[in-house]
């Protein structure tokens, strides 16, 4: 999984008017939880820029004034109901054997034959949920569409690994072929395409 590094200083004051000082200042106040000790800190807002707006998900290592450098997941993050700045992000800290729960994205691979047929791919989860150790965690998790006909469903049981634990039910639907007007019955095509090469040529009458 990749990781980006945040540079960051450490705070003494957690108080409501030093929280405040910080976010007029534009630093982010946040916390990092999981580790010996609560650590707070805090950093630019323009520095969670890759963290926070993107699909993609990181391990993070917070670098802190004082030499201190933790790996840490982002856990939860709060914005302004009103403006959307970031007003506070928590982490977790996190350590080489002992796993960590994170949503990962999902992404379909191949070419549905449902699709390709005028069905429609509708999605149930956009996010795995899953636990492993930070090591063995993908930065995305893929599935094979390429078989799925109109009515065919994605589930949890065709993604498993033994890399990590995916924490939704085996029968979790992720995505779905759903039939459309423009919908060809792949029953149909398959019959009309199995008589047309079963077919002899026709010969000319002597």
């Amino acid at each position: 999984m990749k990781s980006l590094t945040i540079n960051a200083s450490q705070r003494e004051s957690v108080g409501k008017k030093a929280t405040k000082a910080l976010r007029n200042a534009g630093q982010v106040p946040c916390v990092i939880y999981g580790g010996d000790t609560i650590v707070h800190f805090a950093a630019p807002e323009i520095a969670f820029k890759n963290l926070v707006y993107t699909p993609d998900v990181h391990t993070v290592v917070i670098a802190l004034d004082n030499g201190t450098k933790i790996n840490a997941i982002l856990q939860d993050i709060q914005f302004h109901p009103v403006t959307d700045k970031i007003l506070h992000i928590d982490f977790i800290e996190i350590f080489d054997d002992k796993p960590i729960t994170m949503e990962i994205p999902f992404r379909t691979v191949g070419n549905s034959r449902g699709v390709r047929n005028g069905g429609v791919l509708r999605f149930n989860l956009r996010r795995i949920k899953v636990k492993g150790l930070a090591s063995n965690l993908p930065d995305v998790i893929e599935g094979d569409i390429t078989e799925l006909k109109i009515g065919n469903k994605l589930t949890v049981a065709n993604i498993a690994s033994d890399d990590f634990t995916i924490l939704h039910p085996d029968n979790t639907v992720i995505c779905m072929v759903k039939t459309s007007r423009t919908a060809v019955e792949e029953e149909e095509e398959e019959e009309t395409e199995g008589a047309t090469e079963g077919a002899e040529a026709p010969t000319a009458e002597a």
